[in-house]
């Protein structure tokens, strides 16, 4: 079983305080999970993590060093800044080695496709991990998904193509398709697909100017009601 190493501190600030964490390059996280009675929060260096989560994914077990205690965790869930696309804060599960757990584990696909290569097809893949269940040192960083069997548009790859892994129980349907290769639009399609996009384009300028139309209709018919001066109401005039 290969394993990686993190080291982490415990953390006191909490909240929007952990900002001024994250101004220093340090990712506030938290530890949960077997032989944790509390969620425990830590903190971890910015760039050592995103290291180790690289090489580790979601389904490598982390050697996690809290203040020089060492727990066994996956890293269960990440937060990135969408803007700064920086990892702003992470989840340890922690870990019982003798008992299976979940996790997704990645797919890789490997091989070369003849309806590819040859045929000029498109590569399809419906998922980009699997479920499985299986001892933390059973867990695999990832699965290699082969394509070298997709030779026409009508082969596909299932779940249960997959390589079979001693103690890793797969827990998605075994028929699922996993990948598959789509036939080369025609220049027919293709010409159909950029009128379609025209059709929508010109549509939607047409529904724009004709709302601006309006608006300026609107506009003119307020200000000339404004400009009209009232009509002028008389007395009536009273009888002598």
């Amino acid at each position: 079983m290969k394993t990686y190493e993190l080291n982490a501190k415990s953390r006191t600030l909490r909240g929007r305080k952990t900002y001024a964490l994250r101004a220093q390059e340090i990712v506030p996280a938290v530890v949960y999970g077997a032989g944790i009675e509390a969620p425990t929060p830590v903190e971890v260096d910015r760039g050592e993590f995103v290291r180790v989560f690289r090489a580790a994914g979601e389904s490598g077990v982390v050697e996690l060093s809290i203040d020089g205690k060492m727990v066994n965790v996956l890293i269960h869930d990440i937060q990135t800044d969408p803007l700064r696309d920086e990892v702003i804060h992470a989840d340890f599960r922690a870990l019982d080695m003798t008992k299976p757990i979940e996790a997704n584990v990645k797919l890789a696909f490997t091989g070369e496709s003849a309806a590819i290569k040859v045929l000029g097809g498109i590569f399809v893949h419906s998922l980009d991990d699997v479920k499985v269940r299986a001892l933390p040192k059973d867990l695999p960083h990832e699965i290699a998904v082969d394509i070298s069997g997709l030779a026409t548009f009508e082969d596909v790859v299932r779940v249960k193509d997959l390589p079979a892994m001693p103690g890793v129980e797969i827990l998605v349907d075994a028929e699922t398709t996993l990948a598959s290769v789509d036939a080369p639009r025609s220049e027919e399609e293709l010409a159909d697909l950029n009128k379609a996009v025209e059709a929508d384009v010109t549509a939607v300028e047409v529904e724009k100017k004709g709302k601006e139309e309006e608006e300026g209709a609107e506009g003119a018919e307020g200000e000339a009601a404004e400009g009209k001066p009232e009509a002028k109401k008389e007395e009536p005039k009273s009888k002598k």
